[in-house]
């Protein structure tokens, strides 16, 4: 059963200057019945500058389908790149882990089998919680003294490193556009936390990782150093990489294949930027704005075709999350 989304802050908890009125917010889908029951929290992509359809309730459904109860997420994103996102998508995410937790009973969920599922700059962000969730710092006192650990991670065609191998624009949206462009300390410094296989530890929870070797946006070698790195700290990990396929897949399914999303309530900030900017509220040169409002009402009618080798990637996810746990 799907719920109403949740907002993850009050009015006075969220500040973010290309706002214009959204929220970031969790999506339930909780089963019926009485039964406790591990969760994922679903992180689409998008390059830190939207949240991407194909990868929302698409993906919620598929787990809710094998029994978990599952989430989608919401997190700011800066689509105009006019306003560095820096953490607040961390905070985002580690938010809604410890609200998930909080709320386990009403949810009917495991807290000690919360698990992430992202995509692209999506599975960047649960990456980057599985590496800084000490750093996610939680004001509210009813929230403080819960964990924002989660306790596994899918990393799906993964945005890893700031370096060689690197989408920069995801890095872009997220530090600045100029951040490949500075070369102060701190620059430096931002590029190398943000870069997850440079801040793996012990502690750090498993993951499991796929990836197309062909991927043409994100390299695959995101995916072979986040592994490397996860082998050297003797962090438990699964790497699957697939023979041919473009990025972002999804589930690479005859319902993704056809368009069938679903709810594209995760996309939604794109709606308050177009009010801002119809109404006056957020001006824009001429070129800007019509490029915003036709990217707005752009329908998907491209033709995708199914992957029967990468179709597996969710069996093989939740058999390996079945022997982990």
């Amino acid at each position: 059963m799907k719920y109403e989304p949740v907002q993850l802050f009050s009015d006075s908890e969220y500040t973010y200057s290309m706002a214009f009125g959204f929220r970031p917010d969790l999506t339930p889908y909780i089963h019926e019945d009485e039964k406790t029951r591990p969760c994922v929290i679903v992180v689409p992509g998008g390059g830190y500058a939207l949240a991407s359809p194909t990868e929302g309730e698409l993906v919620a459904n598929r787990f809710y389908e094998a029994g978990y109860q599952a989430f989608v997420l919401t997190y700011t994103t800066n689509l105009l790149g006019a306003a560095p996102l820096m953490d607040l998508p961390l905070r985002e995410l580690a938010r809604a882990i410890r609200l998930v937790r909080a709320r386990a009973g009403e949810y009917r969920v495991d807290p000690k089998r919360v698990i992430l599922c992202g995509f692209s700059a999506g599975a960047h962000l649960c990456g980057s919680v599985c590496v800084h969730f000490e750093d996610a710092r939680e004001p509210n006192p009813s929230l403080a003294n819960i964990s924002a650990r989660p306790d596994a991670a899918i990393l799906s065609y993964p945005v890893i490193t700031s370096g060689k191998y690197a989408h920069r624009d995801s890095f872009r949206h997220l530090l600045g556009g100029d951040i490949y462009e500075r070369r102060d300390p701190e620059a430096a410094a931002l590029l190398d936390y943000w870069s997850l296989e440079k801040n793996v530890t012990g502690d750090t929870p498993p993951i499991f990782l796929w990836q197309t070797v062909t991927d043409e946006l994100v390299p695959v070698e995101n995916s072979l150093l986040m592994a490397a790195s996860l082998r050297e700290h003797n962090v438990p990990h699964a790497l699957h990489l697939f023979s041919e396929g473009r990025h972002g897949l999804s589930l690479a399914d005859e319902r993704w294949a056809s368009h069938q999303y679903g709810d594209s309530h995760c996309a939604n900030q794109l709606g308050f930027l177009v009010n801002a900017v119809k109404t006056g509220e957020l001006p824009l040169p001429e070129e800007t704005k019509n490029g915003l409002l036709a990217l707005a009402s752009l329908e998907d009618t491209g033709t995708d075709a199914p992957s029967r080798e990468v179709a597996v990637w969710p069996d093989l996810a939740m058999e390996w999350l079945r022997r982990i746990f």
